[in-house]
């Protein structure tokens, strides 16, 4: 058995009430580590009783998804810690910078300092420059606005910069040798019609990843990126799930789950040599060529 060697770290996970964040905050406590889940529910036009509905229904697509984005972080929290874990939560909005310094007080008053910083957050509202596509339907598709973009780059690009900014910070105040910094992106993030900030502000992740790899390396804090390809966390229907993953070579979409994997890998001792990258996760959905 390979021990990842991260029992008693503290990971710092974003975006972890539901979906990708959820199962690595799942996956890193099984391997011993202590989990701090920070989660932040935008509002949605779907009433509560709909929502209710949606999750008891159980059937993906776009009602479930925002059922799922609309839960606390406790029932994750509480299953780790029935199942021996440690874990706490805090709900925060990282679009205001003035909430990043504030939960790694309530980690480190919880857990203690932060080891690894998991950045999984995303905000996500479909935008296109065409007019025609404008539409209500489905997940809704919006003119690109200065609202939209300011909003997808404050909790996109910003947030992640300034978490890792905070992150690095106490690091070093520290006077630790160790770190890990994953951020999750988007295999879409060069380029994605009908979801033009989305894209852009992931693809910022990345340049912000790469310079903060370069420059860390000498404090021992890697820094990678995961460029998630379809992972079905709600949002799809089963219908669209099926087709979409008989286009992987893999012949499936994604789970949370096996983003988790890759994320435990990158947190362990095991990918000591690995940082600078971006790594496609997406079961061959897109490679690199």
């Amino acid at each position: 058995m390979i021990d990842p060697g991260i029992q008693g770290k503290v990971a710092f996970i974003t975006g972890a009430n539901h979906g990708v964040g959820a199962a690595a905050a799942r996956a890193l406590a099984a391997q011993g580590a202590h989990v701090f889940l920070t989660y932040f529910r935008e509002p949605c036009s779907y009433s509560n009783e709909t929502l209710a509905a949606a999750r008891e229904a159980g059937t993906e697509g776009v009602e479930f998804y925002w059922a799922e984005h609309s839960k606390t972080a406790d029932a994750v929290v509480a299953e780790i810690t029935a199942s021996g874990g440690v874990a706490a939560s805090r709900e925060a909005d990282l679009g205001d910078s003035s909430n990043i310094p504030r939960l790694f007080d309530a980690c480190e008053a919880a857990l203690g300092p932060v080891d690894v910083l998991v950045n999984n957050h995303t905000h996500c509202v479909l935008d296109t420059f065409d007019p025609a596509a404008v539409s209500g339907e489905g997940f809704g598709m919006e003119l690109v606005s200065v609202e939209g973009i300011d909003a997808h780059f404050a909790a996109n690009a910003r947030g992640y910069a300034l978490l890792m900014k905070e992150y690095i910070e106490r690091q070093l105040k520290r006077q630790t040798r160790w770190g890990r910094i994953i951020n999750i992106s988007t295999d879409a993030a060069h380029s994605h019609p009908g979801a033009v900030s989305y894209a852009a502000s992931k693809h910022a992740i990345e340049s912000y990843s790469r310079a903060a790899a370069a420059e860390l390396g000498k404090y021992g804090i890697t820094v990678n990126v995961l460029a998630l390809g379809p992972i079905q966390t709600g949002w799809m229907t089963p219908e669209q799930a099926k087709a979409i993953g008989a286009g992987t070579p893999l012949g499936r979409c994604g789970t949370p789950e096996d983003v988790a994997d890759v994320i435990v890998f990158l947190a362990s001792e095991q990918s000591h040599w690995i940082t600078g990258q971006l790594i496609y996760v997406g079961g061959g959905w897109r490679m690199h060529q």
